[in-house]
């Protein structure tokens, strides 16, 4: 199976989720609150579809390994992201600025690897 058309869906889940990330870090420093609980649930869902895709075009069938990569940073950056939810937003505090700036600049450097596999 080629792996290739699963990259480019994941890839297209995660524009989206980045535009959500986008809005949610304005809100977060822009506007010192908290995004709104409908739009964090809606950017992690749709990092998890396409994880799910990375991941089983990973177990699946041989990716490249920029792509592999990118999965890594993208599990790394999900499991912050969901201590940012479970420790913070539910709780209705504040998200850490620190800890969301890192959380973004995994998922930025997952999205450029995953980007660069892609189109390679």
């Amino acid at each position: 199976m080629d792996p290739a058309p699963m990259l480019k869906a994941a890839l297209a889940l995660l524009t989206l989720t980045a535009l959500g990330g986008v809005a949610m870090g304005v809100i977060r420093l822009g506007r010192n609150a908290n995004p709104p609980s409908w739009l964090a649930m809606l950017h992690g869902l749709l990092a998890a579809m396409a994880l799910s895709l990375l991941l089983y075009a990973y177990l699946a069938d041989g990716m490249p390994a920029l792509a592999g990569w990118a999965l890594l940073a993208f599990l790394v950056a999900g499991a912050g992201g969901a201590y940012l939810n479970l420790r913070y937003h539910v709780r209705a505090v504040l998200l850490p600025k620190s800890l969301t700036v890192v959380h973004a600049v995994i998922a930025v450097a997952g999205y450029v690897l995953l980007l660069i596999a892609v189109f390679a």
